[in-house]
């Protein structure tokens, strides 16, 4: 069904320490029971998830496997899942042989777009994973929204229409883009930064001059993303 919300991308998970656009989860274990059970995702639940692995003789061999006998159970099923999802691991790019000095060379627009990166992005897209992990308001028009991101889960008020800071890593191939997948492509985001920023509640304050950008600035930063 219709949600609300855009599934950020599945990759570094290990070094996370909540999960979800609100942070409503602190335990990869148990990440996987809210989309299963969301009824605007896969609107199931697990005892009939369980039932349908273990009529699976592919399923009860895989798990015999990996954990010595074929029963399947919750916390095995739940183990299963967040074992495959730490190996979805983004440390190997371009940048990050440039990084290494690995023999990678970016280009001249690449290299302005990373230092430009560097000055207006990184305090909050911060170090080898591009994000702080931190919960912000960035200015998105929020007139009539009901989702009032991390204050649903700590119902503190300077919490409301903040969001997780998300990784800026293959960034290119995971649109679209903001808790709610309204900006299509990467210039339509920094067009917000650079004009689009509103004064809304709880605002961060490193945005109450927006992020100001050229046009060539801006085809710089995206080259380097």
């Amino acid at each position: 069904r219709v949600g609300s919300r855009n599934a950020p991308p599945i990759q570094n998970m290990a070094w996370q320490k909540e999960f979800f656009w609100d942070g409503g989860v602190g335990d990869l274990d148990l990440f996987s029971i809210a989309p299963i059970e969301n009824p605007l995702e896969m609107d199931e639940n697990m005892g009939n998830v369980l039932i349908k692995l273990r009529k699976s003789q592919k399923y009860t061999s895989l798990f015999q496997k990996a954990f010595g006998t074929s029963e399947i159970n919750t916390p095995r099923f739940l183990k299963a899942l967040s074992q495959f999802m730490l190996t979805l691991v983004s440390a190997n790019s371009r940048y990050d042989k440039y990084v290494r000095n690995e023999g990678e060379i970016l280009g001249t627009d690449e290299l302005k777009g990373l230092k430009l990166f560097q000055e207006k992005c990184s305090s909050c897209h911060a170090g080898q994973l591009f994000t702080d992990q931190s919960y912000r308001n960035n200015g998105l028009y929020i007139q009539g929204s009901k989702d009032q991101g991390r204050y649903r889960i700590t119902e503190i008020e300077t919490d409301k229409y903040k969001f997780k800071v998300p990784s800026m890593r293959n960034i290119d191939v995971t649109g679209p883009y903001m808790h709610d997948g309204r900006f299509l492509t990467l210039d339509a985001v920094l067009e917000h930064y650079n004009t689009g920023v509103q004064n809304t509640q709880n605002l961060d304050p490193m945005l109450a001059k927006k992020i100001p950008m050229t046009a060539e600035e801006k085809l710089q930063i995206i080259a380097f993303l």
